[in-house]
């Protein structure tokens, strides 16, 4: 299948669209105030140890400080071939310690960045880590023989005093020695740039930034299926195109300068998509949808048949509505880059090979997604759990915040329930003070309902506190908004 990348770029956001087959597959924003994390490399200073917990909060330089798991220092992790504990890290890290970090994910709501001590570079076919002296091979290279191939030409292409060790990407299948060699030596001054920096910079400062969001398109999401990437600004085009000619040079015949008059996302639906990934339904060509909810611990995807009648019996339809809804929530995922724990409530199937069918088309859909996927089968109660991994905000975190007048519940009270809240409130102010008159202040859909259907309950309780009750309108107020002032 085809695929087109399209490049939006504004002084103010880089925005990217992947279409498949003339439907927006994955959607990435990098905003210059709020550039991504995940890849740079600080200088970090221990602010606290926490034994208990077996992690450390690093100061970056960030708003909130980082989270470190022993897990993620490399000094801590066994050699090869041993089953020893990590040392205790209590034992490797001491408050006001200075240490070279990389943020392995971004922050996202109100978690601070995750931190590695293990640095990894990515050049264009290798990835350079610097601390080991292994040399793997990309798993999407499945040919062994041309697995060993690459592994041997790579080690003769290293210098006698290389202590790293480099990770093949899929990208050097085709790759000349020349190639590799470029790499690697943009690889090497790289680190000796940040190991240069660690020495003689302060602490929490930036050593290393990753790519920008439109060089990572051409380094990262680029493969054999793209058939054009299309970029609308003139001065972004030949910037890129100078960056492909050093980095990317098999990419560059794909590159294109969109000079049309109508904007590119428009021309090819996407402002509308980004749109429609921001709502909770999701309608599928059938007649049924998708419920997606999106909470801190979990988002949980529910299908319904809505209006598909279907076939030939109910069992058939159903089937039928899960097939679909299994396409569409693998898309969906991509779109909208939920990640974490996921919960999927396909409509109930109970024959068995309905069941694995569905599965089995979910987890051929999900095989495309360039992060990492794991599905585990039906439960007990019908559900199918997965986790995507989650390195950086989800879309609707990046365009939305909560709503002022609900908080993020999704809904708000009724004008009733804020009219008895009121009511109770006058009653508890009048046992306290002695005011001449009670003055409400609220939206003007309360004082409507305390003018008409409430208007005996309010001239009720006027009458038992024995103190006037005036209405005022605020137009500012949203619903769930009142004061009660004392004259």
């Amino acid at each position: 299948m085809n695929e087109d990348i399209l490049i939006n770029i504004t002084p103010q956001e880089t925005r990217v669209a992947l279409i498949v087959q003339g439907a927006v597959q994955e959607l990435h924003i990098e905003r210059t105030l709020t550039r991504g994390l995940a890849g740079n490399v600080y200088s970090g200073k221990v602010v606290r140890v926490l034994p208990g917990m077996q992690s450390a909060f690093i100061d970056i330089g960030l708003e909130r400080a980082a989270f470190l798991h022993v897990a993620d220092i490399w000094e801590a992790r066994p050699h090869d071939g041993q089953n020893a504990a990590p040392t205790p890290i209590e034992k490797i890290l001491f408050d006001g310690q200075v240490l070279t970090v990389q943020v392995i994910k971004d922050p996202i709501g109100t978690k601070g960045a995750r931190l590695s001590t293990q640095i990894s570079i990515a050049g264009r076919m290798l990835v350079y880590l610097p601390q080991d002296n292994h040399i793997g091979i990309s798993q999407k290279i499945e040919k062994e023989a041309e697995r060993e191939q690459l592994r041997t030409r790579l080690q003769s292409l290293l210098p006698p005093e290389e202590k790293g060790g480099y990770i093949v990407r899929t990208q050097a299948e085709d790759s000349s020695d020349a190639d590799l060699a470029a790499d690697i030596e943009y690889l090497r001054k790289t680190w000796a740039a940040i190991t240069h920096g660690a020495r003689t910079l302060p602490a929490t400062s930036l050593l290393h930034q990753d790519l920008s969001l439109a060089q990572r398109v051409l380094r990262d999401f680029v493969h054999d299926e793209t058939a054009s990437i299309q970029v609308d600004s003139r001065e972004n085009f030949i910037n890129l195109t100078e960056f492909g000619k050093t980095y990317t040079p098999s990419v560059l015949p794909r590159l294109h300068h969109y000079t049309g008059e109508r904007p590119l996302f428009d021309l090819y639906g996407v402002e509308e998509e980004i749109l429609r990934a921001l709502g909770r339904r999701v309608d599928l060509k059938s007649g049924g949808y998708l419920i997606v909810d999106q909470t801190e611990a979990m988002t949980t995807i529910d299908v319904n048949t809505g209006g598909f009648v279907g076939g030939r019996n109910f069992a058939d339809t159903i089937f039928k509505t899960n097939l679909e809804a299994a396409h569409a929530i693998a898309r969906q995922l991509r779109l909208r880059n939920l990640g974490g724990i996921i919960i999927l409530d396909f409509i109930d199937m109970e024959n068995t090979e309905h069941r694995n069918a569905v599965l089995a088309e979910l987890k051929k859909t999900l095989s495309r997604d360039r992060t990492k996927v794991s599905v585990s089968g039906f439960s007990a109660l019908g559900l199918v759990e997965m986790t995507r991994k989650r390195t950086r905000e989800s879309l609707a975190h990046i365009l939305c915040e909560p709503c002022p007048a609900c908080s993020g519940k999704g809904q708000v009270k009724t004008s009733r329930t804020i009219c008895y809240e009121i009511l109770r409130e006058l009653l508890r102010e009048a046992k306290q003070f002695n005011p001449r008159e009670f003055r409400i202040l609220a939206s003007q859909e309360v004082v409507d309902l305390f003018l008409e259907e409430e208007s005996q309950h309010l001239a009720m309780l006027g009458d038992f506190i024995g103190k006037k009750i005036s209405l005022q309108v605020e137009n500012s107020y949203h619903q769930e908004q009142y004061d009660v002032i004392l004259m």
